[in-house]
């Protein structure tokens, strides 16, 4: 269904006006998260931030507890363990890691990131494209979701769905087509 076209009065009130740029978006972080990440849905980043504002609230009561308790000891390490694992913090040592996670933190864990990060797209775009299209594989399970978090220990297990166009142009570029790979 085509638009109408726009009267004089019409065109002159929207002439300074942008819709592809927010004020609002422009100044915030949010913004540029978006935009750097490629995230198609703002409320991904939205529940992000509200996950980092859990962790620092844990964080903190934690923090309060008497050093030399139990609980705060088994759930500190619990926590911190859990919190590397993922790649969100850089080391296990103290719950002072936790204040520096963000949401960005998270953004840098989506398996786009990841796949742009191994090389296997040149552009965040590119490897949105890619995984929406089900072209990457995490194990045997192809996955189609750019929202998918991805753990260090799963980076190794990334690789192209066996029935990818892709690999086969990959392969064929390299010069090492095997058929029975690429058979499907």
């Amino acid at each position: 269904m085509a638009m109408r076209k726009l009267k004089f009065h019409e065109k002159k009130l929207l002439r300074r006006v942008n819709f592809y740029e927010w004020k609002k978006e422009k100044k915030s972080r949010e913004g540029a998260a978006l935009r750097k990440y490629y995230i198609q849905d703002a409320e991904d980043y939205k529940q992000y931030n509200k996950t980092v504002g859990m962790i620092k609230k844990i964080a903190n009561k934690l923090k309060k507890l008497d050093p030399e308790d139990p609980f705060r000891i088994e759930y500190t390490d619990l926590i911190l363990n859990k919190l590397y694992d993922l790649g969100l913090t850089k080391s296990k040592k103290n719950l002072e890691s936790c204040d520096r996670i963000s949401a960005t933190s998270f953004c840098r864990r989506r398996l786009p990131v990841i796949a742009k990060k191994l090389h296997f797209a040149e552009n965040m775009k590119q490897a949105v494209m890619f995984t929406e299209q089900g072209h990457f594989s995490l194990g045997p399970n192809v996955v189609e979701d750019p929202k998918l978090i991805i753990p260090i220990s799963m980076e190794k297990y990334i690789t192209w769905t066996s029935g990818s166009v892709l690999k086969r142009k990959i392969a064929n570029y390299h010069d090492n087509v095997d058929d029975f790979d690429l058979s499907d």
